[in-house]
């Protein structure tokens, strides 16, 4: 086997700073839109973010289509519908206000109304035909409301697929918005536990694509326009993720728990699009992987911040109630990394035991879950033992994260990972 010996890094055109939403219009004029669809969910349909962006698009003479049935965890049949609507409504142009969720379907629909095919067409394989997309889309805007996912840098679109109850996406550079409004304003009124579960989506991307599979131990494409979207941990991608887990650190905890911190917010903003950059290059692995089945299995759990959703954990939560039990399992992997992970994160690793790296990176991450108020494992979201072979069913074919792990596993690691992760602590 041919090893890589390349990498690349994209990501979008970022502007950050309180009122830059209101730029949107200006960005549309400049990438030559006449006719945009805006894509946000009934929340922030309300929010005065939402309105000066309407507004500056106004200023700009542009004609727009204000469409707010995103669904928060987007499914294929809430994808297919914001879809049909793009394709009927013939647009130039997309923006997407709220938070991963919105900003996934803008893509989707993007992607769709100009390369019209059948939905799993672009799907990652194995649960769809995973095709290249064929050529770059029509301009598409970001503007982020939550604190966590950095869809607003990354050419991936996530969705709960009904038929398997497990999450998949498709992931091409083209998807990338062309430009990310990070504006702080948006985050002034964001529930406590969204800016958590955000929160440690960004906090597993970090962690994640710091220690992902180097890129050179990944197997060389064919042609260099098959080079995956995630490539493995790499030293540009590497800063990035570094400085978001730091930011993380110093401001997790407040940005929850102190409602008035709008310095505290912003940062988690930042740190998310830091974060993006990171991710979005090297990629994520078992944490997101065990994730997918999680979110998409659950049946009775409806936390704080997310009522009239129906039964959801959150996509940050699912993630980080896998995270603990994967860091043990991959601490052996590379230790210095995993300590070197805990220590941007703040803790003290001077003459830590490198056989113990992964447990001292997973007791990290599970004091910041305390502190933020988390769920003590997957037993407080509705899972019990009965359901791991399912959620590991579920977990096998995500390989577009799973492949990145930097340690080999089976499906018996994964069940016990499962098992470890009922309760935390």
């Amino acid at each position: 086997m041919k090893f890589e010996t390349a990498f690349s890094i994209d990501t979008s055109s970022i502007k950050y700073g309180p009122g830059v939403s209101g730029e949107a219009g200006y960005e549309l004029n400049r990438l030559g839109a006449k006719r945009v669809m805006v894509l946000t969910d009934h929340n922030v349909s309300k929010t005065q973010i939402l309105k000066n962006v309407m507004d500056s698009i106004k200023a700009y003479k542009i004609d727009s289509f204000l469409y707010t049935d995103v669904r928060v965890e987007p499914t294929d049949k809430s994808f297919k519908d914001a879809i049909r609507c793009a394709q009927e409504g013939k647009f130039d142009g997309f923006v997407a206000v709220g938070g991963g969720s919105t900003i996934d379907t803008a893509k989707a629909s993007n992607l769709y109304s100009t390369y019209k095919a059948s939905f799993l067409t672009y799907v990652n394989a194995p649960l769809g035909e995973g095709k290249g997309v064929p050529g770059p889309l029509k301009p598409l805007i970001a503007i982020p409301t939550t604190t966590g996912t950095g869809s607003e840098t990354t050419g991936v679109s996530i969705f709960d697929y009904l038929e398997i109850k497990a999450k998949t996406g498709i992931a091409h550079r083209f998807l990338r918005p062309n430009v990310g409004l990070v504006d702080p304003d948006s985050t002034k009124t964001l529930p406590s536990m969204v800016i958590a579960c955000s929160g440690l989506d960004v906090l597993c991307h970090g962690l994640e694509s710091y220690t992902a599979l180097p890129y050179q131990k990944r197997e060389a494409p064919e042609e260099p326009d098959a080079r995956p979207s995630y490539q493995g941990s790499n030293p540009i991608s590497d800063v990035w993720s570094a400085r978001a887990l730091q930011m993380v650190g110093e401001n997790i905890v407040d940005a929850v728990n102190e409602d008035e911190n709008m310095e505290a917010k912003a940062n988690m903003l930042l740190a998310a699009t830091y974060a993006g950059v990171g991710f979005g290059n090297a990629g994520c692995h078992l944490p997101h992987g065990m994730s997918y089945p999680v979110s998409g299995m659950v049946e009775n759990f409806n936390p704080e911040g997310y009522s009239g959703i129906g039964p959801i954990v959150p996509h940050g939560m699912s993630v980080a109630l896998n995270a603990p039990a994967v860091f043990k399992f991959t601490g052996s992997s590379d230790p210095d990394r995993h300590l070197q992970a805990a220590r941007f994160l703040g803790a003290e690793v001077s003459g830590a035991d490198k056989a113990r790296a992964g447990e001292v990176l997973a007791s990290v991450v599970t004091g910041i879950m305390k502190k933020i108020n988390m769920p003590n494992g997957l037993r407080e979201v509705g899972y019990s033992e009965k359901d791991v072979d399912k959620l590991v069913e579920g977990t096998l074919p995500q390989h577009r994260v799973t492949k990145l792990s930097p340690i080999e596993f089976n499906k018996e690691d994964l069940k016990n990972m499962f098992l470890e992760s009922m309760d935390l602590w």
